[in-house]
């Protein structure tokens, strides 16, 4: 199952809902303000740490160097900006951007409690609408943010426009998982231990639910690699981490 947006409805996917498309940010955005501070330890927690790696691995394709720009789209609360601002060092930039205010204030205190100061800004955006000229970053990323964007089209190509010639894309995303055995066992894992670590943790059950089903809606591997070939990137490529639970997503600008 993909998601997207009914032209004829003018709906699009809220998890296993189908909502107005002018509803989906607002819930979107209603489920990263419930869970914004305990955010990072729900991440170790469901992933039982993994996602350290998931992102450690995602920085080798990205291949930042120092002096480089670039923009961190989804930022969260900063893990992938914090390693992107060391990289690119005091020559290079690193925008992170986030489309939810609370997230976005997370990030800034983490990453200044970090000390991580000088080469970082901080910027309020709609992946759909980036409010960048042309060709201005040598590298973006996004990482577990695409799938919660309305309409992925429109940012794909938003990130191609801002991508300077030589840069690329990189998508770090929950992907269809091909160890088809163990699917029984993930989904019992996505839709009854998520929720309940989600309520005792978090005091939210809801939000993590919605989070088991927009993995379940997001496109699967080929179709987001033709969805980003679709828009102009080349050479698009995808590596499977996990068995499939993500995977790493790369497109390039010539």
């Amino acid at each position: 199952m993909t998601s997207g947006v009914s032209k004829d409805t003018d709906t699009t996917d809220f998890g296993y809902q189908n909502v107005p498309v002018a509803e989906k940010t607002r819930r979107v955005g209603s489920v990263f303000q419930s869970v914004a501070d305990r955010y990072d330890v729900m991440n170790d927690l469901m992933s039982f740490g993994l996602h350290r790696l998931w992102k450690w691995q995602t920085m080798h394709f990205v291949g930042a160097r120092r002096g480089h720009r670039v923009l961190d789209l989804a930022a969260g609360t900063g893990d992938l900006t914090l390693a992107l601002s060391r990289r690119v060092g005091s020559e290079g930039r690193v925008v992170c951007s986030d489309i939810n205010q609370a997230m976005l204030a997370r990030g800034r205190d983490r990453l200044i409690d970090e000390g991580a100061v000088g080469n970082i800004d901080y910027v309020l955006a709609d992946a759909e609408q980036l409010p960048f000229p042309d060709e201005s970053f040598d590298r973006v990323t996004i990482a577990f943010g695409l799938r919660n964007v309305t309409r992925k089209e429109r940012a794909l190509d938003a990130i191609r426009r801002v991508l300077r010639p030589g840069g690329h894309l990189v998508v770090l995303e929950f992907s269809r998982l091909y160890a088809r055995p163990l699917q029984p066992l993930y989904d019992a894992y996505s839709f009854h231990v998520l929720p309940f670590m989600g309520r005792v943790v978090a005091g939210d059950s809801a939000s993590y639910r919605y989070l088991a089903e927009s993995i379940r809606m997001h496109p699967d591997q080929a179709t987001l690699k033709s969805m980003m070939e679709q828009v102009g990137f080349e050479d698009c490529d995808y590596t499977n981490l996990s068995g499939g639970v993500v995977a790493i997503h790369r497109g390039y600008v010539y």
